[in-house]
C-alpha cells in the first residue's frame, strides 16, 4: 500500500474546483485551497486498502471483474491490468445496454466471430474488393467496441471503473443489475452507487498509475498454459547422448582439417 508521501507526490490529493464538485464527495476531502478541493489522503489510503482486499477475495473466488476506463489517461493502464489478469475490459466507449441488455451485446459478439471466420475461409477471396472492405470495416468497428468483452459469456460479478463521473452510465447499469462497483472517484463524481469508493485524482497519469499498480497487485496474472512435454525414455536419452558425441567428434575433425589446410597454405607461401 502506498505511503501518504507517495500519494502526495503522485498528485492523488488534487480534486476539482468547488463549483464542479459533487456535494456527496465532500466527506472524502480535507480542505479547499484556492477554490480547489483537496482530497483526504488518509481516507484514500484506507479506502484503497478496503477496495483491493475486496477485489482480492473476489478474484480468488473465481469471480469476473469488468474493468472500465475510457478516458485517455486511463485506457492503457486499465487494458494492461485486465489483459494480464484475464479479465474483460472496456476502454473504447461504454455502449448503453452493455449490462442491462447483455444478450444484444452477445449477439454483436457472435456477429464479430462469424465475420472473422468468413475472412479466414477460402470463399473470402471470391468476394469483390468492395465487399471485402465492407466486411473488414465492420470487423474493425466491432472489435473496437466489443474486443475487450468478447470472452465475457455472462454478466460480471464486479465492475471496476476509473473516473466514476465519466463512467456514470456503467455505474448506473451495474447498480441496476445488482453488481458490486469499485470506483476511482474524483470530487466531481457521485459516489451514491459506488460500493467501494477510492477518492483520488483521476486526471493525472501518475495518480492513475499509482492506484492501478495496487489494483494490479491483487488481480493476479493469467498464466499461459504450457504444452505437456512427453516423458523421455532411457532409449531416447541414449540416442541423444550418441548424437551429441557424434556432433562433438565431427566438430573436432573439422577443426583439425581447417588447421591442416591453413598450415599447407603457409608452407606454399
Amino acid at each position: 500500500m502506498p505511503t501518504l508521501m507517495e500519494l502526495l507526490e503522485a498528485g492523488v490529493h488534487f480534486g476539482h474546483k468547488k463549483e464542479r464538485s459533487h456535494p456527496k464527495m465532500k466527506e472524502y476531502t480535507f480542505t479547499i485551497r484556492e477554490g480547489i478541493f483537496i482530497i483526504d489522503l488518509e481516507k484514500t489510503r484506507d479506502l484503497l486498502k478496503e477496495a483491493t482486499e475486496f477485489l482480492k477475495k473476489e478474484v480468488a473466488a473465481g469471480k469476473t471483474v469488468l474493468m472500465v476506463g475510457t478516458k485517455r489517461q486511463a485506457k492503457d493502464a486499465v487494458q494492461k491490468v485486465a489483459e494480464a489478469s484475464g479479465m474483460p475490459y472496456v476502454t473504447h466507449r461504454w455502449l448503453g445496454g452493455t449490462l442491462t441488455n447483455f444478450e444484444t451485446v452477445r449477439k454483436s459478439i457472435r456477429e464479430l466471430e462469424s465475420l472473422e471466420a468468413k475472412v479466414k475461409s477460402p470463399e473470402f477471396s471470391s468476394y469483390t474488393k468492395k465487399e471485402q472492405k465492407v466486411i473488414n470495416d465492420r470487423i474493425e468497428k466491432l472489435q473496437g467496441v466489443f474486443g475487450g468483452v468478447r470472452e465475457m459469456k455472462n454478466l460480471p460479478d464486479v465492475v471496476f471503473v476509473v473516473d466514476a463521473h465519466r463512467e456514470k452510465l456503467a455505474v448506473e447499469e451495474a447498480s441496476r443489475m445488482g453488481i458490486k462497483v469499485v470506483g476511482v472517484c474524483d470530487t466531481d463524481a457521485n459516489p451514491q452507487n459506488i460500493d467501494f469508493v477510492i477518492p483520488a485524482n483521476e486526471d493525472a497519469p501518475k495518480s492513475i498509475d499509482l492506484v492501478m499498480a495496487e489494483i494490479s497487485a491483487v488481480m493476479g496474472v493469467k498464466k499461459a498454459k504450457k504444452a505437456e512435454e512427453p516423458l523421455e525414455t532411457t532409449q531416447d536419452k541414449e540416442e541423444k547422448k550418441t548424437e551429441k558425441l557424434e556432433e562433438t567428434k565431427e566438430s573436432k575433425d573439422k577443426k583439425v582439417k581447417n588447421s591442416s589446410t591453413k598450415s599447407g597454405v603457409k608452407e606454399k607461401k
